[in-house]
């Protein structure tokens, strides 16, 4: 992958977190005024597995085989992107670079799947 396309990446996974994390610090003012609190860590993780299950939901009623009440699409996009959210909060609670992290294993699966691919005489 060229430097440029590296850095685009980068640069935009590391605005998606700031803004990510902009709107998890106002989440963080309506829990305090609400619970006297913010949610810990694994409340945190339980919503955002509660959101990604949904997904599955989604998928199965944009594949026809579940029913929801509601434009599928537009749940689909909220949700999957509400995922990411969720992942870019709990990264920086478990201080865990995404962008760097996502480089890295992206670059690392990349090459894996293409010494495989090199390997298969098809």
């Amino acid at each position: 992958m060229s430097e440029e396309r590296q850095h685009d990446r980068k640069g935009g996974l590391a605005a998606a977190g700031k803004e990510a994390l902009r709107v998890r610090a106002l989440y963080e003012q309506l829990e305090q005024r609400l619970l006297d609190r913010t949610w810990t860590l694994p409340e945190l993780a339980v919503g955002f597995t509660n959101d990604a299950a949904y997904v599955g939901r989604l998928v199965l009623a944009a594949e026809r085989t579940w029913d929801i009440d509601g434009d599928v699409d537009a749940e689909l996009r909220h949700k999957l992107a509400e995922c990411m959210w969720w992942i870019f909060v709990l990264a920086d609670k478990l201080d865990v670079d995404l962008p760097e992290a996502y480089e890295a294993t992206m670059s690392g699966i990349s090459a894996g799947l293409r010494q495989t691919l090199r390997g298969r005489s098809d």
